[in-house]
């Protein structure tokens, strides 16, 4: 495959996710095709493109690459590089899409594949090129959040796709094997798993169990993963002396985890929980509470730790 490097990008879905990338991806001065079937995707793609623009260059992303949108996602992969694929988490639709992709792009090009939990194996199948398929599963949303979470079976794909996502100030990590939910989300669903346990168990409110982590161990978790935080809570022993002296009360607690259902009561809880939270914030405020920031967040760690 060809090492050239990528200069031209489609993007196949502009919901959330795709809109997101192709304002990265236009920012960084690549030129983008895009297409969606759904009724209003192109008006609803340059709206994002825009409202990202002045984000992004507060990231330092200053440049603007060509946005067409095309009819057909066959119109889009034709003659790019690269290609961004983010339709909904539907297993049946994403194979036969990725196929229909797989015939239609240049036999060089990569193909990205955005997926929460399906695996790469069950949807490339009917790919006859499916060592160019890779899944590149962002954290939303993709143009403010660098993590990508790759899964390939071919090395020099992979090299690639890193490469590229490098160039965009991304920060890719790659799974030596294929799991339900990769890293992030299998972190996060254990995490919340017991956020929702201990609502259940009425052992705390909504606001207090999500303060607990935003005021606490999230702080740290924006600095350093699980595993360097305990190393620093072994003291000068780091984390040897963490896993032999304190590791069993590690075991204590993670016996002591629940398993909670979401009955009709525990979601109910739940939403009056977030409603009382938010206090009348609407999704639209709480958005751009986040993304302002994790705008003042990333530009503090993009001094202090570049990632590219």
């Amino acid at each position: 495959m060809s090492r050239n490097p990528v200069k031209s990008v489609a993007v196949i879905g502009c919901g959330t996710v795709g809109a997101s990338w192709a304002a990265l991806f236009c920012a960084a001065g690549l030129d983008v095709t895009a297409a969606d079937p759904a009724p209003g995707a192109e008006e609803k793609l340059r709206a994002f493109v825009e409202r990202a623009r002045p984000q992004l260059m507060q990231l330092g992303f200053s440049k603007q690459g060509d946005l067409r949108f095309v009819p057909t996602l066959e119109d889009a992969v034709g003659h790019v590089d690269f290609i961004q694929e983010n339709a909904p988490e539907n297993e049946i639709l994403k194979r036969d899409l990725l196929a229909r992709i797989d015939a239609a792009a240049r036999p060089d090009a990569i193909v990205a594949i955005s997926t929460s939990a399906l695996l790469r194996s069950r949807i490339v199948v009917d790919c006859p090129r499916a060592h160019r398929h890779i899944v590149a599963h962002p954290f939303n949303p993709p143009h403010l959040l660098p993590l990508v979470e790759i899964v390939g079976v071919d090395d020099d794909v992979v090299t690639r796709a890193c490469e590229f996502y490098r160039s965009l100030k991304r920060w890719p990590v790659v799974l030596k094997r294929e799991v339900p939910g990769h890293i992030a989300n299998r972190l996060s669903s254990a995490l919340y798993r017991e956020a929702v346990n201990l609502v259940d168990q009425g052992i705390a409110s909504v606001a207090d169990i999500d303060a607990a982590i935003c005021q606490g161990p999230g702080l740290r978790w924006a600095i350093m993963g699980p595993h360097m935080t305990y190393h620093l809570g072994g003291g000068d022993g780091g984390i040897a002396h963490y896993l032999d002296h304190l590791g069993p009360s590690q075991e204590r607690r993670w016996a002591s985890l629940g398993s909670p259902t979401l009955t009709d009561g525990v979601k109910a809880a739940i939403v009056a929980g977030v409603d009382a939270e938010s206090g009348g914030r609407t999704i639209a405020d709480l958005e751009a509470e986040r993304d302002r920031l994790l705008i003042e967040i990333l530009q503090i760690k993009q001094r202090e730790t570049p990632l590219a």
